[in-house]
């Protein structure tokens, strides 16, 4: 599906390519054609006919394909926008009846060794992490560690 969709979306990928190809046959033509001729005057001919177009060709098919890859990104981007989009509908009715509800409630404690913040141990940010360890109640005296600011534990007293 990935390849089919390179070809019919992104057709300046493959003109980029074509140029480059293109482009590298008539600097190797030029290239033979100039090496082959003693004098300059019978040289002049190739590079103008041969090896100034291939080049432009080259620079011409580099600027098609950073415009083709830029546009296949951008088509990515977009397609996953469409995704989480799609996917809120689903989402909000959950978000929308606990909007003023906090993200964690239990009532426990817990850290991530060498980190700044404590979490209650539902927080998204701790949950189902191992490393997570209860909150010393001595670096929370010391204000050592702060609230994290997506479960709050602060608000309540514990």
């Amino acid at each position: 599906m990935r390849t089919a969709r390179l070809r019919t979306v992104h057709p300046a990928l493959w003109a980029g390519w074509a140029a480059l190809a293109a482009g590298a046959v008539l600097c190797v033509i030029g290239w033979y054609g100039v090496s082959g001729e003693r004098y300059a005057e019978r040289q002049l001919p190739y590079l103008a006919s041969c090896t100034i177009p291939g080049a432009a060709l080259i620079i011409g098919g580099a600027v098609l394909l950073a415009h083709g890859r830029g546009s296949l990104a951008a088509t990515r981007v977009e397609e996953l926008y469409g995704l989480l989009v799609d996917a809120e509908p689903a989402d909000a009715d959950v978000s929308g009846q606990a909007a003023g509800a906090p993200v964690a409630v239990s009532g426990e404690l817990r850290m991530v060794p060498g980190g700044t913040l404590w979490h209650r141990a539902d927080c998204p940010l701790v949950a189902g992490k191992a490393e997570a360890v209860p909150v010393d109640a001595g670096l929370v005296a010391s204000g050592e560690l702060g609230p994290c600011p997506i479960c709050e534990p602060a608000g309540d007293s514990d």
